[in-house]
């Protein structure tokens, strides 16, 4: 073999090495890129699914939080209506009760009432108070007679307030004092219009 044909040998089989150790590399290159990819892959849709599951959650808890907003505002706004039909209705208390008090009836029922408050006290000396419509109405003399029937004695008070009707009764000293006045017996009815109301109209005990 000349040394041309020799060399000619020798290059060709470098180049065959270089072209297979080439060849490998890049086929090593794409097996690693395909694993790159896959694995890229397959962490995206763990991202993926992370982030439809921490939506949902937070989906769910919005849903949650805004029933719970919306039933507490229910719940107020029954409650609002409630007090608003209350009010209405002790309106129109106060309304037949303004009425009433002009009525001769109302007269009989003021001094039934002197009379049940005294006889609650029992005491011998006690001071009747009125609003100064019934002061003009309730003279000494009328006092006098109702003494004489619940054997004590009832002394009209200088003092009036401006109440809608009824009396406060107290003995002498002030330590008792019996407030039946027609404000408080409305006061007084206002806790109880609201449990008929919600028994009438909201089906409630």
């Amino acid at each position: 073999m000349s040394v041309k044909n020799g060399i000619s040998a020798i290059a060709k089989d470098v180049v065959g090495d270089v072209q297979k150790d080439a060849e490998a590399i890049i086929l090593a290159a794409e097996n690693e890129a395909k694993a790159a990819l896959k694995a890229a892959k397959e962490q995206a849709d763990l991202n993926y699914r992370a982030t439809i599951t921490q939506a949902k959650a937070k989906a769910e808890a919005e849903k949650r939080k805004i029933a719970s907003v919306t039933e507490v505002e229910m719940r107020n706004r029954l409650l609002q209506t409630k007090e608003d039909l209350v009010d209405v209705a002790f309106e129109k208390a106060l309304v037949k009760l303004k009425n009433y008090v002009e009525t001769e009836e109302y007269h009989e029922y003021l001094l039934k009432t002197i009379q049940t408050a005294a006889e609650r006290i029992g005491q011998k000396d006690l001071v009747v108070q009125v609003n100064s419509k019934d002061k003009e109405w309730l003279t000494p003399d009328v006092l006098k007679r109702l003494s004489k029937k619940l054997h004590c004695e009832l002394r009209l008070s200088d003092k009036t307030e401006n109440y809608l009707g009824g009396c406060i009764i107290q003995t002498e000293d002030g330590k008792v004092i019996c407030d039946v006045t027609l404000d408080n017996r409305l006061a007084e009815l206002k806790p109880v219009l609201r449990v008929e109301l919600s028994k009438t109209l909201f089906g409630e005990d």
